[in-house]
């Protein structure tokens, strides 16, 4: 557990978010290097089916992300001001939601596999192995939505890095497994799927061992395993609008790759691979957002608004200085760090293209996340959620229409429009912010006085 209401602004922010990035640095090197192994060991065809199977798994896992939210959030705050029984009650309440939010997110997505393709237009060619990854990765989601929880209880706590010693055990599995299934069993698609589904539930259940022997403030006892309505309801208040948004923000991504697949199996195995690099490129700027977002509402909770704009500050700062070299980066190498994926000439020369568009434009992006984080911090997500249906629905989705059709753009016109979300995201969360309602938002009213 970390205190983040004390310290230097910048070096705290920066010392909670850098196991976080580490973390998913490794969380993202496992989903590039399923892309890698089918691209190189199967084909481009197996390459796009675990592309277009992407956003329709984070459909499902966009009620996750708003639950695992709610549930920070209200830690942090309750952690800021000191009150641990608060902070027990929240993470059982916690553990309660997230287990039946992921078995129904399980079911609903097995059943539903074939139908959400089948809306997504995916050819006849990428069908079969998007639909045999989907069932698989869903029939284990159970273990994704614990291991979650467990890591979003942590964080809220100011502990980001035990989750990150478990995602690195989870994803030297997955890259020991995705070679091993594939490359020495020949499974195809469906051995990155299981691979995938073995990392991730020995990482909840390395996970579980460890709260339970560690830290009695959130151990698991299913014999004081309880509901507390109140902070159910304030949890859902918080994290629910952050769902919503995470639904809007893969609705959004299901539209793009239902224009994407119109354009052949090349320009969807080039996004894929480009998408994997991109998602890399902006995890500085997300793990930024999500180190303030818990900065936020420590220092909330403890009743220090002037430290959370000086913190606000420093993240915006360090977040357009990282994006700025990293979004160069990817230009300068676009055509090599697309050949990782494929040797492909047409997939490598579409995807150097998208990387060369969108690099260009990530400071945007890490303005919006930063913002974004604060206005969650304080517990007022609402305002994120609408800054997402601006960004994406209002400008990118019509752009990409409009660019790649109208105007005759092609498949450039599909990645500048992605600049163009990103834009209107970064304007409307920063008038937002300068605006300061967010700071009236908080569940917790300042730290309480000391006894005696």
């Amino acid at each position: 557990m970390k205190d983040l209401t004390q310290g230097n602004e910048t070096r705290t922010i920066i010392t909670f978010a850098l196991p976080m990035l580490v973390g998913n640095v490794f969380q993202q090197f496992y989903s590039m290097v399923d892309s890698i192994v089918v691209g190189r060991f199967v084909g481009r065809e197996a390459l796009a089916a675990v592309g277009i199977s992407f956003p329709v798994l984070f459909l499902m896992i966009s009620l996750l992300i708003g639950l695992t939210m709610g549930t920070s959030i209200l830690i942090s705050q309750y952690f800021g001001a000191q009150d641990h029984a608060k902070v027990r009650a929240a993470a059982n309440t916690g553990y309660i939601i997230l287990f039946w939010s992921g078995l129904a997110a399980s079911i609903i997505g097995f059943l539903t596999t074939d139908l959400i393709l089948g809306l997504l237009n995916v050819p006849a060619e990428v069908y079969a192995g998007a639909a045999t990854y989907l069932r698989i990765i869903f029939a284990g989601m159970l273990t994704m939505f614990g291991y979650n929880a467990i890591a979003a209880i942590l964080r809220g706590l100011g502990d980001s890095r035990t989750p990150l010693y478990l995602l690195i055990v989870a994803s030297l599995v997955n890259v020991g497994l995705d070679l091993l299934f594939v490359a020495g069993f020949g499974w195809g698609i469906a051995g990155v799927a299981w691979a995938t589904v073995i990392a991730q539930g020995l990482s909840f259940f390395i996970g579980i061992a460890y709260i339970n022997k560690r830290n009695k403030l959130i151990r698991i006892d299913f014999k004081d395993l309880h509901f507390d309505r109140a902070i159910g309801l304030h949890s859902l208040r918080i994290g629910l609008p952050t769902g919503l948004q995470q639904t809007l923000v893969s609705l959004g991504m299901m539209a793009l790759t239902r224009i994407v697949n119109g354009f052949g199996t090349a320009t969807i195995a080039a996004y894929t691979a480009a998408s994997r690099l991109d998602s890399f490129a902006s995890m500085p700027a997300m793990n930024l957002g999500a180190a303030i977002s818990t900065f936020t509402g420590q220092n909330m909770g403890a009743g220090k608004t002037d430290r959370v704009k000086r913190g606000h500050l420093s993240a915006v700062i360090a977040g357009a200085v990282i994006s700025l070299a990293v979004g160069a980066t990817v230009i300068l190498f676009g055509r090599p760090l697309i050949g990782l994926f494929s040797t492909d000439l047409e997939v490598i020369a579409i995807g150097a293209r998208y990387l060369l568009i969108v690099g260009a434009s990530y400071t945007l992006f890490s303005t919006m996340f930063i913002n974004n984080g604060v206005m969650r911090g304080a517990g007022d997500s609402f305002i994120p959620m609408i800054n997402t249906l601006l960004a994406l629905w209002v400008v990118r989705i019509p752009t990409a229409l409009l660019f790649s059709g109208a105007l005759g753009l092609g498949s450039d016109g599909l990645w500048l429009s992605i600049p163009a979300g990103w834009l209107m995201g970064a304007i409307f969360s920063t008038w937002y912010y300068l605006g300061g309602r967010w700071k009236r938002k908080a569940v917790v009213k300042g730290r309480p006085p000391a006894a005696g």
